[in-house]
């Protein structure tokens, strides 16, 4: 399958949709870790999407550049206040490069999902790995499978009930660990649907994928707010530092 495209249409309606991701009490916790471990230096964020984290880390003074597999995207970034800073690159994040060397590239929103194969995955580690400085840290915040919460029987669940937005995700192939989101999205009186696969993947699966291209961890929390990674969290913010 490759990775997913967001359109126009997910676009224009995505910072709305997902409004309460960007609150700052969410925020700020998240881009003080990111400014801590970019240690000053600059930071590559891939599927910058529409500069959600992008534009308030540079703020913070980091150097911001990013990967953006949708052009849609790219143009809700560019009409924002402050994207002049954010030179973005319209390709893959498994092979598109850009010039430089960076001290942190950034995966967050559990966007590594949307690339659907897992030799593909492993491509955007070692892609990565090929941004970063020695020493340097690739940081993925990505959901933990919620598999235990599929009733023995069915083959989905509601992960999202709002007034505006229904989410529900569906496992349909546990053999290449593909799931699909389905969205219902209410958006300024119009009803917006959308659904698209993505491939889960599992702690011990970042691990390796890690270890096969040259990083190793560093640490891994529960969230942004550096909560103790257990069993039964839901999410996970992992560390990869790239070896020497």
């Amino acid at each position: 399958m490759g990775s997913i495209v967001w359109g126009r249409e997910i676009a224009e309606v995505y910072d709305a949709t997902y409004a309460a991701k960007f609150e700052p009490s969410v925020l700020e916790p998240m881009i003080d870790v990111l400014v801590e471990l970019a240690r000053g230096g600059p930071a590559l964020e891939f599927a910058v999407g529409t500069g959600g984290v992008a534009l308030p880390l540079s703020a913070r003074g980091i150097s911001v550049s990013g990967i953006e597999l949708s052009p849609h995207m790219v143009e809700q970034l560019r009409a924002k206040p402050g994207a002049d800073a954010i030179p973005v690159t319209v390709g893959d994040m498994t092979t598109t490069r850009v010039p430089g060397t960076f001290t942190l590239v950034y995966l967050v929103a559990n966007t590594n999902m949307n690339v659907t194969t897992q030799d593909d995955q492993v491509a955007v580690f070692a892609n990565a790995a090929d941004h970063l400085e020695a020493g340097g840290c690739f940081v993925v915040s990505v959901i933990v499978p919620q598999l235990r919460r599929v009733p023995p029987g069915e083959r989905g669940r509601v992960f999202t009930l709002d007034a505006d937005h229904v989410g529900i995700e569906t496992f349909d192939d546990l053999a290449k660990q593909i799931a699909w989101s389905h969205h219902w999205i209410e958006v300024e009186g119009r009803l917006v649907r959308h659904s698209a696969p993505y491939r889960y993947v599992w702690p011990s699966e970042l691990d390796l994928m890690a270890k096969l291209t040259g990083f190793r961890l560093r640490g891994r929390w529960a969230g942004w707010d550096r909560a103790p990674f257990t069993s039964e969290s839901a999410s996970q913010v992992a560390v990869f530092e790239k070896v020497p």
